[in-house]
């Protein structure tokens, strides 16, 4: 039980790290830069290559939208699942946008860590909520659980470091 309670404040730190770097970008691109102007500045200088010019700016002014909300979700523990998708299509936007300028673009210093934090999450955040919240199936009735019975961690675990899917 110990190695689960540290796996799960393993997830609040990941969930939280990851939660800001997307939120705090976000905050920036809505509030300082604007989502249009966000658009003309890093998505429009792509209009010289095969990608409609529409997609540019819908995808430039969705962008900042989704890293603000879905980090705002991460960061306080609510639909992470459909936040960290969300989070991820930000991240093959970014690592497709990179590539297509810059081939041999070094992913490391801004795709890469996000990308293994958002990994991290969906992992740990799957595996602990498999030990406790999923259904069980299959499971006899003589002292075990039922097929369809809530698993639920024991009253002192920290239930709230999950986040709630």
């Amino acid at each position: 039980m110990a190695n689960d309670f540290h796996r799960a404040w393993a997830l609040l730190f990941a969930r939280l790290v990851l939660g800001l770097i997307f939120f705090m970008a976000g905050v920036s691109k809505v509030f300082q830069l604007g989502p249009l102007e966000h658009a003309r500045k890093y998505f429009l200088p792509f209009e010289d290559t095969f990608l409609p010019v529409w997609s540019l700016w819908l995808v430039g002014v969705v962008v900042p939208l989704l890293e603000l909300i879905a980090g705002a979700l991460l960061i306080l523990g609510l639909r992470t699942r459909d936040a960290l998708i969300a989070l991820g299509f930000v991240l093959v936007i970014v690592t497709f946008g990179h590539l297509l300028r810059e081939p041999l673009y070094n992913l490391t210093g801004h795709v890469i860590p996000r990308l293994a934090l958002l990994v991290i999450c969906a992992l740990v955040s799957a595996r602990t909520r498999s030990l406790f919240l999923r259904l069980s199936s299959g499971a006899t009735e003589g002292g075990t659980i039922r097929s369809g019975q809530l698993i639920r961690p024991p009253g002192d675990f920290p239930l709230f470091l999950l986040g709630k899917f």
